[in-house]
Parts: C-alpha cells; sequence; structure tokens
C-alpha cells in the first residue's frame, strides 16, 4: 500500500511539472522575462531622472511589473495559437504545447484574452497612458507582426521589434505619462537590438524556416546580406547611449565599449568559415550585451 501511495505520488508529481514546463512554454517564460527587465528599467529610470523615491512608487510597480507580464504572456500565448500549423515543421517549436495538444485552441484562446485583459486593466491603474501602450504593444505583436508580416514579408523580424522595443515606453509611462527623451531613448535602443539577435537565430534556423514557408532575411536574401544587414544595425547602436546622458560618461564609456566587441564580432563574419558557428557567437553576444547594458543603467542611475 506505501509503496503504492509513492508511485501515485511521483506520478501526480510528474505531471504537474510537466504541466507546469508546457505551460510556461506556451506564455514563452523567457520572452516574458526579458520584457519585464525592460519595463522595469524604464520605470526605474524615469523615477530616478525625475528625482523620485523608488520605495514611495511600489503600487506603480507592482502594476508595472505584473500588467507588462500578463499582456507579454498573453500575447505569446495567441501567438502559439496563430503558429500552430507551422511550429511542427520546425524542431525548436514542434514540442510546444499547442503543437503537441496539451493545450487545446478554445483553452488558449480563452487564457490568452484573460491574460489580455487583466494585463490592461492593471496598466490603466498605473496610468492612461501605460495602457495605451500596453495596447499598442499587443496590437504590433498579435496583429501586425503574428498575423500579417511573419509569413509574407522579409521585413518581418523589423516589424516584430516594435512590440520588443515598447516595454521601457509602458515602464516609463506609469511614472511619466508625458515620455520624457529617455524613454525614446531606451526604446531605439531596443529597436536597434532585436535585429541582430533575431537575425543570428534566423541564420542558425534558416533551413527550419524555408521548410515552414517563413520568408526570414537569410532565407530570402541569402547570409550575406543578412550580415551587411546585421553589421548596419550595430553600428546604428552607437550613437544611442549618448542620449542618456543623465547617466554619465561611464555608462556612456560602459555602452560604447559592449558596441565595440560587438562590431568585432560583426566583422569577423565577412571572414568566418563557419557561419552557423559565427551565428551563434553573434547571438550569445547579444544576450550578454542587453543583459549587462541594462543593468548598468540602473546601477548608475543609482550612483549618479
Amino acid at each position: 500500500m506505501t509503496n503504492s501511495r509513492t508511485a501515485h505520488a511521483a506520478a501526480a508529481e510528474a505531471e504537474s511539472a510537466s504541466f507546469m514546463k508546457d505551460f510556461l512554454a506556451l506564455i514563452k517564460i523567457g520572452i516574458v522575462n526579458s520584457n519585464v527587465i525592460t519595463a522595469f528599467a524604464g520605470f526605474f529610470l524615469a523615477i530616478q531622472f525625475a528625482g523620485g523615491h523608488f520605495l514611495d512608487e511600489l503600487d506603480l510597480l507592482f502594476y508595472v511589473v505584473i500588467g507588462s507580464s500578463l499582456i507579454v504572456a498573453g500575447s505569446a500565448a495567441m501567438n502559439n495559437l496563430i503558429d500552430r500549423d507551422i511550429d511542427p515543421v520546425m524542431s525548436r517549436t514542434k514540442s510546444r504545447p499547442t503543437v503537441t495538444g496539451r493545450f487545446k485552441a478554445p483553452t488558449v484562446f480563452a487564457m490568452s484574452v484573460i491574460f489580455l485583459l487583466i494585463g490592461e486593466i492593471l496598466l490603466f491603474s498605473a496610468s492612461t497612458t501605460a495602457g495605451l501602450w500596453g495596447i499598442a504593444g499587443i496590437f504590433s505583436y498579435v496583429v501586425l507582426y503574428s498575423m500579417w508580416s511573419k509569413r509574407k514579408h522579409v521585413s518581418n523580424t523589423i516589424v516584430g521589434s516594435i512590440s520588443g522595443a515598447i516595454p521601457p515606453l509602458i515602464g516609463w509611462a506609469a511614472v511619466e505619462p508625458a515620455l520624457g527623451p529617455g524613454a525614446w531613448a531606451l526604446f531605439l535602443i531596443m529597436f536597434a537590438w532585436q535585429p541582430p539577435h533575431f537575425y543570428a537565430i534566423a541564420m542558425r534556423r534558416t533551413e527550419e524556416y524555408r521548410a515552414a514557408g517563413i520568408p526570414m532575411l537569410p532565407v530570402v536574401k541569402g547570409f550575406a546580406r543578412t550580415k551587411k544587414s546585421m553589421l548596419a544595425w550595430v553600428l546604428v547602436l552607437f550613437p544611442l547611449p549618448f542620449l542618456l546622458p543623465q547617466l554619465g560618461w561611464p555608462f556612456i564609456v560602459l555602452a560604447t565599449a559592449l558596441n565595440a566587441g560587438w562590431l568585432f564580432i560583426a566583422l569577423k563574419g565577412f571572414r568566418a568559415e563557419d557561419d552557423i558557428k559565427w551565428a551563434t557567437s553573434m547571438f550569445v553576444y547579444s544576450l550578454n550585451y542587453m543583459t549587462i547594458l541594462f543593468v548598468s543603467m540602473i546601477i548608475f542611475a543609482v550612483i549618479i
């Protein structure tokens, strides 16, 4: 009897773990986390630049963090629902719960709508502008990217970069609805960072995208053109730290050093013998770049 109960408990625990893994895959928890970090950065910098006190705005922080988490999670779930016909073709997406059937389409749709509605209620509780930017982010990701450009236009990555650049505006708008120059600096940094990051992924998965009929830049234009585009976007990043003079010269020097490092790797791509290996190095650097840059923004905002 004891062994039977133990086995039953172990099976229930495994089922619970499997369900949670599928749920986190459904809402794309990695994307949720990264977007919340940039939303928090916008929120924190807006307070610091305005001379406010972080501890006095904990209610707004709750609205921003939970609200932005829910709208990103809801949008990601809707994206999975939309892409369930092409995801089986790609190895990195064929195990998504919308493909395996773990989450049925009506359930995903209902969950997505609930997340989006609750998230928007929270963002509008922070400020009307934050709520409106939340709607803009949802529309740009679900409609402009997922439903329109992803399967039709080679510029789909650029279109998708709009939604990825909006979270800092949401965080900033909760504190300063008018949005100062710093908010737009964060938007531009996030917008310019995304193409080389996602082109690196596309190069590594070119044949999968080709099989799925997704017109990613490496599929349509080839690797040589993709490398040039990645280099161009890295160069666009160079002047953007100068739009945040409030963070001081140490931040600008650090950001410029990060940009120089990415430029060095981008230039190496034109002589790379293994394009996939090079694309992987670009991808890894992009992740470290964004983590270091945004963490340093918060640190320098405190010590200036």
